[in-house]
């Protein structure tokens, strides 16, 4: 029996988020515990998980405030190490309005990124069921190599690995050396956490499934959540993937944290289920509760020591998920809906083409209509249709496809009226 449910290695830092303006007019910025590994274990506690952190921070009153956070908030602080040199990293968070942000890093050096390998605590990693890790603990050796270690100690142990690549920019020398080490992690986890703009830098495909497939032809990672922001998020296990719409709140505040209380949320859904024969409905349960609690994150100024509790989102989930039922439904009736109106196109054009098939005349126009009939009837049956059963919004482009499927039935119309007045098209 393990000690702990996850164990994170990584940043631990403050961010200093914009909270109104100074009688000047000034910028006033709060100081928030912040960090994307200790965002993911507060949540984690929140529901209920055994947790601890590994990392560096600054002997500095930054750095002992950051301490007592995690201490207050019950993470395991027997692996912070207290850099006498180094100062605490800093982050200035600036926000967009419609809640996005970015950020502005103080870290050249930064306590964080000071890690040793040899003040790893490997008693404490061969300790947890997962262990949880990002790039931002592999942008220089020293801290690399106390990453690699801890990964290693982990998987030997037995841990399942979970990675969230979490894409900072300004922090890396190349694009290309970021690129490297989140291949590296890729090789590692057994859970990916991804990014909607990640996978695209990534992979180089815009289009998710295939950014995916392309990932799992060199890493067979089991399940892999691409976060999309204000488009919901997917989970890709096995030979397929489950979608679900997000909740988007009208009172969002920042995003800062929504990435990291999603990871948490998945996280602890595996360790609660396990990794194996998942079916799509638990995938999507999974997603649900997930995406829930990043909606409430956004309407709280900082992250690590606001996360919701369970009784929150679950309070949250019973306010909310009957209106978005409602919602599906009367979607799903108008998708079905003009599906059938499809196929009812497709029926009349066939009726029609039969008609008209005894001229000669009109045979190759007419048979060329009816080909492309044919053929949108056929993309929806095979590709809209499957779309539509895994909760995809699909009315559009059906819609679409009915349009030009009238329009080739006005033109046999237009070909019949043509034959009956004894002119050929």
């Amino acid at each position: 029996m393990k000690t702990y449910d996850v164990i994170a290695l990584g940043e631990l830092l403050i961010d200093f988020t914009q909270n109104g303006l100074s009688e000047q007019g000034n910028g006033l910025f709060e100081a928030n515990p912040g960090g994307a590994p200790c965002n993911v274990l507060s949540m984690l506690n929140n529901l209920g998980k055994k947790t601890a952190f590994i990392g560096k921070v600054g002997n500095d009153q930054f750095g002992r405030t950051l301490k007592k956070s995690l201490e207050e908030l019950g993470i395991g602080t027997d692996n912070l190490m207290m850099d006498d040199e180094v100062h605490t990293t800093l982050a200035l968070v600036h926000t967009f309005e419609d809640g996005d942000r970015d950020f502005s890093f103080y870290r050249n050096p930064g306590a964080d990124m000071m890690l040793r390998a040899d003040e790893l605590k490997e008693d404490l990693l061969q300790d947890t069921r997962l262990f949880h890790f990002g790039t931002l603990s592999m942008t220089h050796d020293g801290v690399k190599a106390a990453t690699v270690k801890a990964v290693t100690a982990a998987k030997a142990a037995g841990a399942m690995i979970s990675f969230d690549p979490n894409l900072r920019e300004p922090l890396w020398d190349s694009l290309d050396h970021a690129k490297e080490e989140v291949r590296w992690g890729l090789g590692q986890c057994d859970i990916l956490k991804i990014s909607d703009n990640e996978i695209q830098w990534l992979t180089g495909r815009d289009d998710f499934t295939e950014g995916v497939e392309a990932i799992r032809e060199e890493f067979p990672i089991p399940l892999i959540l691409v976060s999309m922001g204000k488009d919901g998020s997917r989970a890709y296990y096995e030979d397929r993937f489950v979608e679900v719409a997000p909740f988007l709140q009208e009172n969002t505040i920042e995003t800062t944290g929504a990435g990291d209380t999603f990871c948490a949320c998945i996280i602890n859904y595996i360790l609660d289920h396990g990794l194996t024969n998942l079916t799509d409905e638990q995938l999507r349960e999974m997603l649900t509760f997930a995406n829930a609690a990043a909606s409430i994150i956004t309407t709280r100024k900082g992250a690590l020591r606001v996360m919701p509790t369970f009784d929150e989102v679950q309070s949250y989930l019973s306010t909310n998920t009957s209106s978005r039922m409602e919602g599906n439904t009367t979607r799903r009736k108008v998708t079905m809906e003009l599906f059938d109106k499809v196929n009812e196109l497709a029926k009349s054009a066939a009726t029609k083409t039969g008609e008209v098939l005894e001229d000669t005349r009109l045979k190759t126009q007419i048979m060329n209509d009816e080909k492309s009939i044919r053929e949108l009837q056929a993309k929806i049956g095979a590709f809209y249709y499957k779309k539509f059963a895994a909760g995809e919004a699909v009315e559009e482009e059906v819609a679409e496809f009915c349009t030009a499927i009238s329009v080739h039935l006005a033109n046999i119309e237009q070909k019949k009226a043509s034959l009956s007045s004894g002119k050929s098209e």
